[in-house]
């Protein structure tokens, strides 16, 4: 039987959520404005196509693409924040639990 070394684990950090929590929020964000813009340039380019008149492509970012990432940014915010501290709280029963055992 091979000796197993045991590591000791950090203590979870409560003021590293805010951290994870924004830079989560952050990404998806850019990602969310980046496929809407795409989706609403093509979509405002088809669109101009089909009535034959000049594209407005201040419409794909007005009124597509900040609207989309907004809520998507609320959305991940409020997930991110609840699954942060499901896990910080997660990691302290466990870290609790083996200091006792």
């Amino acid at each position: 039987m091979t000796p197993t070394v045991k590591t000791p684990r950090r203590p979870p950090r409560w003021y590293l959520i805010p951290v994870r929590v924004l830079l989560v929020t952050f990404i998806v964000t850019l990602l969310s404005f980046a496929v809407s813009l795409l989706l609403g340039i093509l979509g405002t380019l088809l669109a101009a196509k089909l009535r034959r008149v000049s594209p407005d492509m201040t419409f794909a970012y007005r009124d597509v693409a900040l609207p989309v990432a907004a809520t998507v940014a609320a959305i991940v915010f409020v997930s991110a924040c609840f699954m942060e501290v499901r896990h910080y709280r997660q990691g302290r029963a466990l870290a609790q639990i083996e200091r006792a055992g």
